[in-house]
């Protein structure tokens, strides 16, 4: 007990500026690793809260070129959906497109376009072979609610498709020729394969740097937990086309969290794993040994976290992302630094120290992609940020759940989290553009063109309070 280590946060270091050979911070690249095999052209992952991230979120995220992790405190079928949203929303080939029976009406077609907020189906038989499609505007003028869709199609024999090997431009030049805005592909037997419209291909031209896996699709990440229906939920999620699962666990170097990364490991290969949440390199270490692909590090750095004042546990974020990646380096597996950057230039602290992804949640949260609506307070516009271990959170689980059945039980709920009210922050991607600039000249000054040059030339130096005081600005009355 005599020999305490000390453990230092984002606020107690700066990095050293040191002679550089970047001239311009356009040139920086931050290209990273979110885990062994998915890459991200911009290093930031949306944090799995019921504040911050659904389909909006990870759609936007994804076109930036990051990730979205869809939070887990929904019904599994709620999550599948959210997933599957994101997985729509672009790709040059959508290859589970919506059909329709040739037996449905028409009022079976309108339902489903008011459900799923899409514009055409492709019309298939009992033996799933393509006889036609049915486009929004077939329906548009339609009075008769019982009419069969096949009266509303158009029939296979006037149908223009192709097959799935065709390329971006064969596919441009037939919607242009033929001026349709679907495209089926159709293989043997009649067997419909995917489609193409019009839309898709203006998707995947107009963001480049948008994280997709090889189809073309935006990636998107789900979050499980270790406990209950854990296992159901995650073989869901990977059936319907989730790139990664997120273990989330608030204490993820525990025997039941172990275990659980344990199971859902050896049920699932096919796709990544991040395990977390640790603070050590032991933590790390165990992790990796049970098959994670990347390591989430954080434990109570989070702004709504009141973990370490209420449990006394944890780890100051600067000191554990260093520890932490110094055990991960060893065997190439990426950290995800888990919270705690209270601004910008801590998100460049946390790469320099380590980490080659940060979730971010409080930046986020308060933008028009996070959930909830937009609270008016005394002339100013907010929304809900809440924690996942937060009273109103547990207890909303706790009800929901059947844990807890009377409401005067819910003094028994012990949180290890607040609720709060953020400003209202307007489009993520401005949030994101502004925190991409500030990562790019901390970069430059490090010398730094990539990650992993910021890996290795960074340098920190320890400064005391007067100097985090001097760090803010000071000595003024500043214009807001």
């Amino acid at each position: 007990m005599k020999n305490f280590e000390q453990g230092l946060t984002y606020d107690d270091a700066l990095l050293i500026p040191q002679k550089s050979r970047v001239t311009h911070r356009g040139d920086v690249s931050t290209r990273t690793k979110l885990t062994r095999n998915i890459e991200l052209n911009i290093p930031f992952i949306s944090a799995n809260m019921d504040t911050v991230t659904e389909a909006n979120m990870a759609i936007a995220l994804a076109k930036a070129g990051g990730i979205g992790i869809i939070h887990r405190f929904m019904t599994i079928s709620e999550q599948v959906e959210q997933v599957k949203k994101v997985k729509r929303h672009a790709g040059f080939i959508r290859y589970k497109p919506f059909t329709i029976s040739d037996k449905a009406l028409y009022e079976d077609a309108v339902r489903l376009v008011s459900t799923y907020e899409i514009s055409s189906f492709i019309v298939v038989n009992s033996k799933d072979q393509v006889v036609g499609i049915v486009t929004k505007r077939d329906l548009l003028f339609e009075t008769e609610r019982k009419k069969p869709i096949i009266k509303l199609m158009t029939p296979f024999s006037r149908l223009i498709y192709a097959s799935n090997d065709i390329s971006i431009q064969e596919a441009q030049n037939l919607l242009k020729m033929h001026k349709i805005e679907k495209l089926p592909l159709i293989g043997k037997n009649k067997k419909l394969q995917g489609l193409i419209t019009a839309k898709s291909l203006e998707g995947n031209a107009s963001h480049p740097q948008s994280t997709k896996d090889k189809h073309g699709r935006l990636r998107v990440g789900a979050a499980v937990g270790v406990v209950g229906d854990f296992m159901e939920r995650a073989l869901a999620l990977v059936e319907k086309g989730v790139d990664v699962l997120v273990i989330d666990v608030a204490h993820g170097h525990n025997e039941v969290a172990l275990k659980g990364m344990q199971k859902i490991r050896s049920k699932i290969k096919n796709i990544d794993i991040i395990g977390g949440n640790v603070a050590t390199g032991e933590g790390v270490l165990d992790l990796i040994k049970l098959g994670m692909d990347a390591v989430k590090v954080g434990i109570g750095p989070g702004g709504l976290c009141t973990t370490r004042m209420v449990a006394g546990v944890g780890i100051p974020q600067l000191s554990a992302v260093l520890e932490a990646s110094k055990t991960a380096k060893k065997y190439q597996v990426p950290i995800i630094a888990d919270g705690g950057t209270n601004f910008p230039g801590d998100i460049t602290k946390a790469l320099a120290a380590g980490a080659s992804s940060c979730m971010l949640a409080g930046w986020f949260a308060g933008t028009d992609e996070s959930p909830g609506g937009i609270i008016m307070r005394k002339g100013m516009k907010y929304k809900v940020h809440r924690g996942a271990a937060s009273f109103l959170a547990v207890a909303d689980r706790k009800l929901e759940n059947g844990e807890i059945t009377d409401e005067n039980k819910l003094n028994t709920v012990v949180p290890e989290g607040v609720e709060a009210l953020v400003p209202y922050k307007g489009k993520v991607s401005d949030v994101i553009y502004q925190l991409l600039g500030a990562l790019r000249s901390g970069m430059s000054y490090c010398n730094a063109t990539t990650i992993k040059e910021l890996h290795q030339n960074s340098k920190f130096v320890r400064i005391t309070e007067a100097g985090f005081r001097e760090s803010k600005s000071h000595n003024i009355s500043e214009l807001n």
